[in-house]
């Protein structure tokens, strides 16, 4: 996954790169251990074989997908790298031992057909291929710091095997087709709300002139709207395979929940409130305690339904494997959720940093009120989606949202700089001290003032003024030079390219190495 090599002294070897390989080798020989102490199979040295393959994918989704859940917290200085890992990793291994194994069994046995396969042999030939085609592009992707869709990387191995072993015939063209849908509806969506709800908190919190009492009525509403969210969030993505509720009964109890929350909350916020300072920097600190947990609870769910890409198809062929073996019938035993959690929190922890650093700091700047939205946005828009029927992409919601609270800074601070230039032009050949007066009380009044002061100016006599001021010709130019600088601070673009190509090609270049690799493994005979 990494060099191993100090790409400063030559081929001395690097001691964290030797302590990374030493943890995957212990994890290698606990894999081993595992399938050793397995029910009795057909062929040990095969699901062996598979199974190391199934950690080396979990290993990658660690290092790429759980990023999304933690990156903006991280970003926003909420909580330090080593804490995000930390509790993302033990949310991850619950997640996937206590409540996994229902989209295990999916993702295993419901991508291609099966019966159309029809082969023993075959059908765990195609299967380890989609594992090691996964596993490939997930480790691509992370080594360029491009986020992912790891359902879309196994989904996508699964039908170029599929295919490779029976024809198009076997595939599900149905889930494709929602594949591709959700490239368009999960970022989009993401980022709608997530600019929504920031868009909300400025216009409440921190546009007003005391931003102390407005985040005294408004945040505790905002931390029980999470609360509501996440409890309803959790109880359909992670613990329906636990315990399956009615949806009224599990909306009504995260209700609940939520105004439990409010009241506990709200005179805590009034205390914290009372020793801070009326600044939107001391108001943002009121976010932390939430985005620690909604790490936590994404996490969590993480762990319940994308441990599935890791360990769907290990699973498939386990059971392909066993002496007693029936098409349709596929158990989960618990070795198999463990090698996915452990493999999942491994790759985290050694390789996780540099994708944690794309999502939470390289494409824009994020504090924690904007963590909260992007967080906020990952639980909502999969709620809505999930009642809609749309498929969506985790990883594309919380990369949606990331650039949709940047576009929105972009909008509203250019709106705001466009707001300045009209005050200056319209006060032009002023004394430049009562200009600058001027413009500093502008700056520090309130929203509604800022529109007041805005209407007051005499569009008709700022227009005459501006006629009779000698313009340079390049000023245009160089007010676009600016705005377009401007604009690459707040969202860079290059992100935005370099992340968008590697969804479009995740699902072809996944299903084109796997249908290699099913064709390499036939040729020697697996």
């Amino acid at each position: 996954m990494e060099n191993f090599l100090h790409p400063d002294k030559g081929f001395k070897i690097n001691k964290e790169g030797l302590q990374k390989a030493s943890v995957i080798f212990i994890f290698v020989l606990v894999i081993i251990v595992m399938v050793a102490f397995a029910e009795e199979v057909t062929n040990p040295i095969l699901l062996g074989f598979a199974a190391i393959v199934g950690g080396y994918m979990a290993l990658n989704i660690g290092a790429n997908d759980v990023a999304n859940n933690m990156g903006p917290a991280v970003g926003s200085k909420a909580l330090t790298m080593t804490g995000a890992i930390i509790i993302a990793a033990i949310c991850e291994i619950l997640g996937a031992l206590i409540a996994g194994g229902e989209v295990v069994s999916t993702v295993g046995s419901g991508i291609v057909s099966v019966d159309a396969i029809g082969d023993q042999k075959q059908f765990v030939t195609l299967m380890l291929a989609a594992l090691i085609s996964g596993a490939i592009w997930l480790n691509i992707a992370t080594v360029i710091g491009a986020p992912v869709s790891t359902t879309h990387a196994i989904v996508g191995g699964i039908l170029g095997s599929g295919i490779a072993a029976g024809g198009f015939g076997v595939a599900n063209w149905s889930k494709l087709g929602g594949i591709v849908g959700s490239w368009v509806i999960s970022p989009v969506m993401g980022g709608i709300i997530a600019a929504v709800l920031l868009f909300f908190i400025k216009h409440t919190i921190t546009y007003k002139k005391n931003k102390k009492m407005s985040a005294e009525h408004i945040v505790p509403y905002l931390i029980a709207f999470m609360t509501w969210a996440f409890s309803l969030y959790l109880i359909n993505k992670g613990l329906r395979h636990i315990i399956t509720l009615d949806s009224k009964i599990a909306f009504g109890l995260s209700v609940v929940i939520a105004v439990v929350v409010l009241f506990i909350v709200k005179p805590i916020i009034r205390k914290t409130l009372e020793k801070m300072e009326n600044k939107k920097e001391e108001i943002n600190k009121l976010f932390t305690l939430p985005l620690i947990f909604a790490v936590a609870l994404l996490s969590f769910a993480h762990g319940a339904n994308d441990v599935a890409n890791a360990v769907g198809p290990l699973a498939a062929i386990n059971n392909s494997l066993k002496i007693a073996f029936e098409f349709g019938n596929m158990s989960v035993p618990f070795w198999v959720m463990l090698i996915g959690g452990l493999g999942i929190s491994i790759g985290l922890a050694l390789f996780g940093p540099r994708l944690i650093r794309t999502v939470g700091s390289e494409i824009t700047e994020l504090d924690q009120m904007r963590a909260y939205c992007i967080a906020m946005s990952a639980a909502l828009t999969v709620l809505i989606a999930s009642e809609l029927g749309m498929p969506v992409s985790s990883t594309h919601i919380a990369i949606g949202a990331i650039f949709g609270i940047g576009f929105l800074r972009e909008h509203l601070k250019r709106q705001y700089k466009e707001m300045e230039f009209k005050i200056l032009e319209s006060r032009k050949g002023e004394d430049s001290e009562k200009v600058k007066e001027f413009l500093d009380k502008f700056r520090n009044a309130s929203v509604r003032r800022k529109r007041a002061i805005l209407n007051s100016i005499d569009r008709k006599e700022s227009k005459k003024k501006i006629k009779n001021i000698d313009i340079p010709e390049l000023k245009k130019k160089e007010q676009k030079r600016l705005k377009e600088a401007y604009q690459e601070e707040l969202v860079k673009r290059s992100a935005i390219n370099k992340i968008i190509a590697a969804w479009v090609i995740t699902v072809p270049a996944s299903a084109i190495f796997s249908a290699i690799c099913y064709f390499v493994l036939v040729a020697i005979g697996m």
